[in-house]
């Protein structure tokens, strides 16, 4: 069966996810007790939950570690989304800070259309990743460089592209500057499953692009050299911690965690 996807050659869909999964650097590491507790955990929150959700010491040390990477991930899914369209034609990614700071510049000669009959012929693109990580001051901040943007370029929109929007839509973006409402037809809210309809002038070519995705992130740690899949001992070393008789539920599993937390506390010094 051939490659499915027209607008995105495998070769280049295989190189960039080699590169985002490179990204992850030393979030690839395995977990040891010490790098779990590096910003030293709660121990509190964890005894709770694993009580009240009734997980296993396993589960619930595994949710934490889990929670550790993803929080460290986030930027490096930023690179897959922003930097995808450095292979898709009439789409260029700048370098950081180098034309105004955009993310994604999309431009056609013959002219782009937007909702509501304009046509222009360059679109400016700020990428996030999720639609409710922005404050109002950073919202406002982005809308007054969409703004300025029209005042130098008359002949352009702008666009507030959402890897994860609250629904499909290309909408005008409505947002509050100093206290005031403000919207203009021509800087826009955008759902990443539009943009890519918009660049490729297929309607489900985002969907395309996530079913291809698992076999080829498979494929690339499969076979790439240098990409480690960790091998965690955080639960190992909490037992060892925890001594004879510790087990998965005992007592003296749970003062193995207090520990992590608490060992220069009065009472948990040993």
């Amino acid at each position: 069966m051939g490659w499915p996807i027209s607008f995105l050659s495998e070769e280049d869909f295989r190189e960039h996810v080699k590169a985002t999964i490179g990204k992850y650097g030393e979030k690839l590491e395995s977990f040891d007790v010490k790098r779990f507790n590096k910003n030293i955990i709660d121990p509190i929150k964890l005894i709770f939950d694993k009580t009240v959700y009734g997980s296993s010491w396993e589960t619930i040390v595994g949710n934490e570690v889990f929670r550790q990477r993803d929080k460290a991930n986030n930027n490096d899914i930023g690179y897959f989304h922003q930097r995808i369209f450095q292979y898709i034609r009439h789409c260029r990614v700048p370098e950081n800070g180098k034309e105004g700071g955009w993310d994604v510049i999309y431009h056609r000669d013959e002219g782009i259309v937007l909702p509501g009959g304009d046509t222009v012929h360059t679109v400016y693109v700020e990428m996030k990743n999720k639609h409710n990580t922005m404050n109002s001051a950073s919202a406002g901040k982005t809308y007054i460089k969409m703004q300025n943007q029209l005042l130098q370029d008359d002949d352009c929109a702008c666009f507030l592209v959402e890897a994860i929007a609250q629904r499909s839509q290309n909408v005008k973006w409505e947002t509050t500057v100093d206290k005031n409402k403000v919207s203009h037809r021509r800087i826009r809210r955008v759902s990443i499953d539009q943009f890519y309809a918009l660049v490729t002038g297929q309607e489900d070519a985002f969907y395309q692009m996530c079913m291809k995705l698992p076999d080829v992130i498979e494929e690339v740690v499969r076979n790439a050299e240098g990409v480690k899949v960790p091998h965690d001992t955080v639960l190992e070393g909490l037992f060892e911690m925890a001594g004879p008789g510790g087990g998965t539920e005992g007592a003296s599993m749970a003062m193995a965690v207090y520990m992590l937390g608490f060992g220069t506390y009065q009472g948990f010094r040993r």
